[in-house]
């Protein structure tokens, strides 16, 4: 398995990086499946794994913690905070210095180990200042608690501004970022992952198979698979949206015969595909089942021909998503009314401030 420094925080990772966010009840509920997938994965050359304490709130660390007894130095081991861990308690999840401090002792706890490699912020907490976010993940790199800091689906002007944060403050800045990409979600080539080259950030990418569609399991005219997240959660996976689906489908049967052509598998060709931008470090792999992580362990190797490449740009334009659902991110200027609109209305007749007559601004 190849491996690559994670931009400058001091961490040579593999280019396959095993997502264990379906271990445990959110996927495979079999413990000791998923302690064969992470002894397998290790076996191959795999040296990262990522998790999350939210995942199946938890038990995805517990399961990874108990997997890596007597081989926790093989791997840089990753995990993500502030999604909240307990849907009814509203105390819980957020990047401020309170959660913090509590949430990396109870992921420490889980892991059974003394320390987290690369401890990242899940989602942007736009409550909290990023000084006191940087500022409680820069006590716990100085502790040994934690060995680098990141973030994951953070829009291009928050990268910025988070690194604007630090220099400004003397704090520890964010080494790497976590994206959602995929050739049929190519919205971070717009500016989150030029922004992360500029600055230097190692940069993960999570759902290279786009929740499933770039395996070859969703074909036109073929029912999806009983047992596959199309049928357990059609709504997130696209397949409750009828136009989505139909759009994915066209291009899906279109990728097939490319990987055909190309000699590659639909998964090698979806991972080749993410691996070949010059921003990307490393791509998530989020296997349930064994039989899903031995179709994914030779892709971390696989170089697509130019021609091949630009064929995918002809089926899905750069920085474009076939559903624009698949951002990572929705900025609360757009989810929130208040930030879009004044207070109060203005007067009859009277004009914004910096308006023309006219209709000019």
């Amino acid at each position: 398995m190849d491996s690559v420094n994670l931009g400058g925080t001091g961490l040579r990772v593999s280019r396959l990086c095993l997502g264990t966010m379906m271990f445990g009840a959110w996927g495979n509920p079999d413990h000791d499946a998923c302690t064969r997938m992470v002894r397998t994965a290790l076996d191959a050359g795999i040296g990262f794994i990522d998790t999350a304490d939210v995942y199946a709130f938890g038990e995805s660390e517990e399961i990874v913690g108990r997997a890596l007894r007597g081989r926790r130095d093989e791997v840089v081991l990753a995990t993500k905070f502030g999604e909240r861990t307990d849907p009814g308690d509203p105390r819980t999840g957020g990047a401020s210095r309170r959660w913090i401090v509590r949430a990396v002792e109870d992921s420490l706890r889980r892991l059974g180990t003394d320390r987290i490699d690369l401890y990242q912020l899940h989602r942007p907490d736009f409550g909290t200042a990023l000084d006191e976010t940087l500022g409680a993940l820069g006590d716990l790199v100085r502790q040994g608690k934690i060995l680098a800091i990141g973030a994951s689906a953070t829009p291009a002007d928050r990268i910025v501004e988070a690194r604007w944060t630090a220099e400004r403050h003397g704090l520890e800045p964010f080494g790497t970022e976590q994206l959602g990409y995929s050739v049929l979600a190519r919205h971070a080539e717009a500016a989150a992952l030029p922004a992360c080259g500029r600055h230097g950030m190692g940069v993960l990418v999570y759902s290279p198979l786009n929740g499933g569609w770039l395996t070859g399991k969703y074909r036109a005219g073929v029912p999806a698979p009983a047992d596959s997240r199309a049928v357990r959660n059609a709504g997130h996976f696209d397949h409750g949206q009828r136009g989505v689906r139909a759009r994915k489908l066209a291009v899906v049967e279109e990728i097939a015969r490319l990987a055909e052509e190309s000699g590659h598998t639909m998964i090698e060709l979806a991972l080749g595909f993410v691996l070949a931008h010059p921003a990307v470090g490393s791509a998530i792999v989020g296997p349930r089942t064994e039989e899903q992580l031995a179709a994914q362990l030779s892709a971390g190797s696989v170089r697509l021909a130019p021609d091949v490449m630009d064929r995918l740009d002809q089926l899905v334009a750069p920085g474009t998503d076939l559903n624009p659902g698949d951002a990572d991110q929705t900025s609360p200027a757009l989810t929130d009314a208040a930030l879009r609109r004044r207070a109060h209305a203005l007067p009859a007749g009277a004009l914004p401030a910096g308006a023309l007559p006219g209709g000019g601004a």
